[in-house]
Protein backbone atom coordinates (compact mmCIF):
# COMPACT_ATOMS: atom_id res chain seq x y z
CA UNK A 1 0.00 0.00 0.00
CA UNK A 2 1.34 3.46 -0.80
CA UNK A 3 1.79 6.40 1.28
CA UNK A 4 1.94 10.14 0.41
CA UNK A 5 3.71 12.40 3.07
CA UNK A 6 3.98 15.94 3.57
CA UNK A 7 7.23 17.87 5.09
CA UNK A 8 6.55 20.90 7.67
CA UNK A 9 8.46 23.90 8.18
CA UNK A 10 12.69 23.66 8.13
CA UNK A 11 12.12 22.08 4.38
CA UNK A 12 12.17 25.13 2.44
CA UNK A 13 14.94 25.78 0.41
CA UNK A 14 15.72 28.64 -2.23
CA UNK A 15 14.32 27.48 -5.81
CA UNK A 16 11.95 25.46 -4.50
CA UNK A 17 8.82 25.04 -7.15
CA UNK A 18 10.68 26.64 -9.89
CA UNK A 19 10.59 24.10 -12.44
CA UNK A 20 7.16 23.17 -11.45
CA UNK A 21 6.28 26.72 -12.28
CA UNK A 22 8.89 26.57 -15.78
CA UNK A 23 7.34 23.60 -17.01
CA UNK A 24 3.99 22.68 -16.12
CA UNK A 25 0.52 25.05 -16.61
CA UNK A 26 -1.14 23.60 -14.19
CA UNK A 27 1.22 24.54 -11.73
CA UNK A 28 1.74 27.87 -13.19
CA UNK A 29 -1.91 28.45 -12.32
CA UNK A 30 -1.98 27.60 -9.46
CA UNK A 31 1.18 29.53 -7.70
CA UNK A 32 -0.47 32.39 -9.81
CA UNK A 33 -3.49 31.93 -8.34
CA UNK A 34 -1.64 31.86 -4.69
CA UNK A 35 0.09 34.97 -5.29
CA UNK A 36 -3.37 36.63 -5.38
CA UNK A 37 -4.46 35.19 -2.53
CA UNK A 38 -1.72 35.81 -0.30
CA UNK A 39 -1.85 39.60 -1.68
CA UNK A 40 1.96 39.52 -2.58
CA UNK A 41 4.54 37.47 -4.95
CA UNK A 42 5.27 34.70 -2.79
CA UNK A 43 7.09 32.93 -6.09
CA UNK A 44 9.51 35.51 -6.14
CA UNK A 45 10.71 34.42 -2.64
CA UNK A 46 10.28 30.83 -2.99
CA UNK A 47 12.45 31.39 -6.78
CA UNK A 48 14.57 33.93 -6.44
CA UNK A 49 14.32 35.01 -2.54
CA UNK A 50 16.74 34.99 0.36
CA UNK A 51 17.36 32.13 3.06
CA UNK A 52 16.10 34.98 5.46
CA UNK A 53 12.92 35.93 2.98
CA UNK A 54 12.23 32.12 3.20
CA UNK A 55 12.67 32.09 7.10
CA UNK A 56 10.25 34.38 7.91
CA UNK A 57 6.94 32.43 8.84
CA UNK A 58 4.60 34.10 7.16
CA UNK A 59 6.27 32.94 4.00
CA UNK A 60 8.09 29.26 5.04
CA UNK A 61 4.45 28.05 5.38
CA UNK A 62 2.62 28.80 2.61
CA UNK A 63 5.52 28.54 0.29
CA UNK A 64 6.39 24.65 1.87
CA UNK A 65 2.35 23.90 1.56
CA UNK A 66 2.67 25.21 -2.03
CA UNK A 67 5.26 23.04 -3.43
CA UNK A 68 3.79 20.04 -1.33
CA UNK A 69 0.15 20.44 -2.73
CA UNK A 70 0.93 21.56 -6.51
CA UNK A 71 3.24 18.68 -6.75
CA UNK A 72 0.54 16.21 -5.46
CA UNK A 73 -2.12 18.18 -8.52
CA UNK A 74 0.52 17.95 -11.36
CA UNK A 75 0.88 14.00 -10.76
CA UNK A 76 -2.60 13.61 -11.38
CA UNK A 77 -3.59 9.78 -11.67
CA UNK A 78 -0.29 9.04 -10.15
CA UNK A 79 -1.15 10.70 -7.11
CA UNK A 80 -3.04 7.83 -5.84
CA UNK A 81 -2.45 7.46 -1.67
CA UNK A 82 -4.18 4.45 0.28
CA UNK A 83 -3.14 7.11 3.25
CA UNK A 84 -1.87 9.92 3.60
CA UNK A 85 0.24 11.68 6.38
CA UNK A 86 1.45 15.16 7.09
CA UNK A 87 4.43 16.31 9.82
CA UNK A 88 2.80 19.67 11.52
CA UNK A 89 2.47 22.31 8.60
CA UNK A 90 2.47 19.15 6.33
CA UNK A 91 -0.80 17.96 7.79
CA UNK A 92 -2.93 20.83 5.68
CA UNK A 93 -0.95 20.04 2.82
CA UNK A 94 -1.83 16.21 2.72
CA UNK A 95 -5.57 17.03 3.71
CA UNK A 96 -5.87 19.43 0.55
CA UNK A 97 -3.95 17.22 -1.76
CA UNK A 98 -6.54 14.33 -0.84
CA UNK A 99 -9.65 16.60 -1.17
CA UNK A 100 -10.95 17.30 2.70
CA UNK A 101 -10.36 20.61 1.85
CA UNK A 102 -9.96 22.93 -1.34
CA UNK A 103 -6.81 24.42 -2.45
CA UNK A 104 -7.84 28.27 -2.01
CA UNK A 105 -9.60 27.32 1.77
CA UNK A 106 -6.09 25.64 2.51
CA UNK A 107 -3.77 28.47 1.00
CA UNK A 108 -6.29 30.65 3.41
CA UNK A 109 -5.69 28.94 6.48
CA UNK A 110 -2.00 27.83 6.34
CA UNK A 111 -1.20 31.79 5.99
CA UNK A 112 -3.61 32.74 8.99
CA UNK A 113 -1.90 29.94 11.10
CA UNK A 114 1.40 31.25 10.13
CA UNK A 115 0.53 34.71 11.22
CA UNK A 116 -1.45 33.90 14.35
CA UNK A 117 1.67 31.80 15.31
CA UNK A 118 4.20 34.59 14.36
CA UNK A 119 1.69 36.72 16.96
CA UNK A 120 1.62 34.13 19.57
CA UNK A 121 5.71 33.99 19.36
CA UNK A 122 6.17 37.81 20.01
CA UNK A 123 3.42 37.66 22.80
CA UNK A 124 5.40 35.21 24.66
CA UNK A 125 10.00 34.54 24.25
CA UNK A 126 9.71 30.91 23.90
CA UNK A 127 11.75 28.42 21.95
CA UNK A 128 12.42 24.66 21.11
CA UNK A 129 15.78 22.21 21.67
CA UNK A 130 15.86 18.78 19.54
CA UNK A 131 17.10 16.14 21.89
CA UNK A 132 18.98 13.11 20.89
CA UNK A 133 19.93 9.81 22.33
CA UNK A 134 16.98 9.38 25.14
CA UNK A 135 14.26 7.07 25.14
CA UNK A 136 10.61 9.66 25.07
CA UNK A 137 9.52 8.48 28.62
CA UNK A 138 12.84 9.96 29.66
CA UNK A 139 12.54 12.80 27.95
CA UNK A 140 8.56 13.23 29.38
CA UNK A 141 9.95 12.31 33.04
CA UNK A 142 12.58 15.68 32.39
CA UNK A 143 9.72 17.98 31.39
CA UNK A 144 7.53 17.54 33.99
CA UNK A 145 10.29 17.69 36.96
CA UNK A 146 11.46 21.42 35.55
CA UNK A 147 9.08 24.64 36.38
CA UNK A 148 7.66 26.53 33.51
CA UNK A 149 6.56 25.61 30.03
CA UNK A 150 8.61 23.13 28.48
CA UNK A 151 6.89 19.62 26.91
CA UNK A 152 7.83 17.06 23.96
CA UNK A 153 6.75 18.66 21.12
CA UNK A 154 7.54 16.12 18.11
CA UNK A 155 8.20 12.62 18.56
CA UNK A 156 10.59 12.54 15.25
CA UNK A 157 11.85 9.01 15.61
CA UNK A 158 12.75 7.06 18.30
CA UNK A 159 15.54 8.78 20.07
CA UNK A 160 14.91 12.12 18.62
CA UNK A 161 12.51 14.36 20.28
CA UNK A 162 11.94 17.98 20.29
CA UNK A 163 10.96 20.03 23.25
CA UNK A 164 9.09 23.59 23.33
CA UNK A 165 8.38 25.92 25.68
CA UNK A 166 9.79 29.36 27.64
CA UNK A 167 13.45 29.81 27.27
CA UNK A 168 14.55 28.78 31.20
CA UNK A 169 12.23 26.07 31.15
CA UNK A 170 14.09 24.84 27.69
CA UNK A 171 17.27 25.81 29.35
CA UNK A 172 16.98 23.86 32.65
CA UNK A 173 15.61 21.06 30.70
CA UNK A 174 17.87 20.62 28.35
CA UNK A 175 21.12 20.84 31.14
CA UNK A 176 18.81 17.96 33.12
CA UNK A 177 18.72 15.90 29.49
CA UNK A 178 22.51 16.37 29.07
CA UNK A 179 23.11 14.81 32.45
CA UNK A 180 20.61 12.14 31.90
CA UNK A 181 22.70 10.90 29.11
CA UNK A 182 21.75 12.78 26.13
CA UNK A 183 24.08 12.22 23.19
CA UNK A 184 23.13 15.89 22.35
CA UNK A 185 20.73 18.37 23.34
CA UNK A 186 20.49 21.00 20.31
CA UNK A 187 18.70 24.59 20.11
CA UNK A 188 16.65 25.26 17.51
CA UNK A 189 16.42 28.47 15.36
CA UNK A 190 12.96 29.40 15.49
CA UNK A 191 10.36 31.93 16.32
CA UNK A 192 8.62 30.52 19.59
CA UNK A 193 7.65 27.40 20.73
CA UNK A 194 5.74 25.37 18.38
CA UNK A 195 3.24 22.86 19.28
CA UNK A 196 3.34 23.85 23.25
CA UNK A 197 0.75 25.73 25.50
CA UNK A 198 2.47 28.44 24.68
CA UNK A 199 0.62 28.81 21.01
CA UNK A 200 -2.54 28.61 23.20
CA UNK A 201 -3.49 32.69 21.36
CA UNK A 202 -2.51 31.17 18.21
CA UNK A 203 -5.14 28.03 19.08
CA UNK A 204 -8.03 30.33 19.74
CA UNK A 205 -7.49 32.37 16.68
CA UNK A 206 -6.96 29.81 13.97
CA UNK A 207 -10.21 27.21 15.44
CA UNK A 208 -12.28 30.36 14.67
CA UNK A 209 -10.87 30.37 10.67
CA UNK A 210 -10.92 26.14 10.98
CA UNK A 211 -14.57 26.44 12.25
CA UNK A 212 -15.46 29.14 8.79
CA UNK A 213 -13.86 26.30 6.27
CA UNK A 214 -15.83 23.64 4.39
CA UNK A 215 -14.11 20.21 4.98
CA UNK A 216 -15.35 17.37 2.84
CA UNK A 217 -14.54 13.31 3.01
CA UNK A 218 -11.25 12.60 1.71
CA UNK A 219 -10.29 10.14 -1.10
CA UNK A 220 -8.27 7.98 1.63
CA UNK A 221 -7.55 8.15 5.12
CA UNK A 222 -5.86 10.95 7.15
CA UNK A 223 -2.92 10.70 9.88
CA UNK A 224 -3.48 13.45 12.47
CA UNK A 225 -0.16 14.74 14.44
CA UNK A 226 -2.90 14.47 17.26
CA UNK A 227 -3.56 11.21 18.13
CA UNK A 228 -1.88 9.47 15.12
CA UNK A 229 -4.51 8.16 13.92
CA UNK A 230 -6.65 7.64 10.80
CA UNK A 231 -9.45 10.20 9.79
CA UNK A 232 -12.26 10.29 7.09
CA UNK A 233 -14.61 12.38 9.10
CA UNK A 234 -14.84 16.15 8.56
CA UNK A 235 -15.85 16.70 11.91
CA UNK A 236 -13.08 14.98 13.55
CA UNK A 237 -10.55 16.35 11.06
CA UNK A 238 -11.49 19.45 12.10
CA UNK A 239 -11.22 18.93 15.45
CA UNK A 240 -7.74 17.11 15.47
CA UNK A 241 -6.64 20.33 13.37
CA UNK A 242 -7.12 23.20 15.92
CA UNK A 243 -5.73 21.25 18.89
CA UNK A 244 -2.71 20.55 16.69
CA UNK A 245 -0.96 23.71 17.61
CA UNK A 246 -0.50 23.14 21.21
CA UNK A 247 -0.44 19.19 21.10
CA UNK A 248 2.73 17.29 20.10
CA UNK A 249 2.94 15.94 16.49
CA UNK A 250 3.34 12.04 16.83
CA UNK A 251 5.56 11.45 13.72
CA UNK A 252 6.99 8.01 15.00
CA UNK A 253 3.53 6.44 16.01
CA UNK A 254 1.70 8.10 12.99
CA UNK A 255 4.38 5.75 10.98
CA UNK A 256 3.98 3.05 12.79
CA UNK A 257 0.40 3.05 12.57
CA UNK A 258 0.50 3.20 8.47
CA UNK A 259 2.64 0.17 8.66
CA UNK A 260 0.44 -1.20 11.33
CA UNK A 261 -2.80 -0.91 8.70
CA UNK A 262 -0.59 -1.74 5.38
CA UNK A 263 1.85 0.98 4.41
CA UNK A 264 5.11 -0.42 2.29
CA UNK A 265 5.68 2.10 -0.17
CA UNK A 266 6.25 6.02 1.15
CA UNK A 267 6.08 8.51 -0.85
CA UNK A 268 7.10 12.33 0.35
CA UNK A 269 5.83 15.08 -1.59
CA UNK A 270 7.44 18.68 -1.26
CA UNK A 271 10.46 20.52 -0.28
CA UNK A 272 13.76 18.13 1.37
CA UNK A 273 14.16 14.55 2.47
CA UNK A 274 13.48 14.96 6.49
CA UNK A 275 10.86 12.79 6.47
CA UNK A 276 12.43 9.97 4.13
CA UNK A 277 15.05 9.72 6.92
CA UNK A 278 12.96 9.77 9.66
CA UNK A 279 10.59 7.27 8.01
CA UNK A 280 13.50 4.85 7.51
CA UNK A 281 14.35 5.24 11.05
CA UNK A 282 11.26 4.47 12.40
CA UNK A 283 10.55 1.32 9.91
CA UNK A 284 13.64 0.32 8.46
CA UNK A 285 11.92 -2.12 5.85
CA UNK A 286 9.61 0.57 3.85
CA UNK A 287 10.40 1.85 0.89
CA UNK A 288 10.51 5.28 0.72
CA UNK A 289 11.44 8.00 -2.06
CA UNK A 290 10.38 11.61 -2.88
CA UNK A 291 9.78 13.91 -5.65
CA UNK A 292 10.41 17.80 -5.25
Amino acid sequence: MKAFVFPGQGAQFVGMGKDLYDNNPVAREMFEQANEILGFRITDLMFEGTDEDLRQTRVTQPAIFLHSVILAKTLGADFNPDMTAGHSLGEFSALVASGAMNFADGLRLVSARAMAMQKACELKPSTMAAVLGLADEVVENVCKEVPGVVVCANYNSPGQIVISGEIEAIKEASEKLAAAGAKRVLPLKVGGAFHSPCMEPARAELAEAIAKTEFKTPICPVYQNVDALPHTDPAEIKANLIAQLTAPVRWTQTVRNMVKDGATDFVELGPGKVLQGLVKKIEPEATVSGLQ
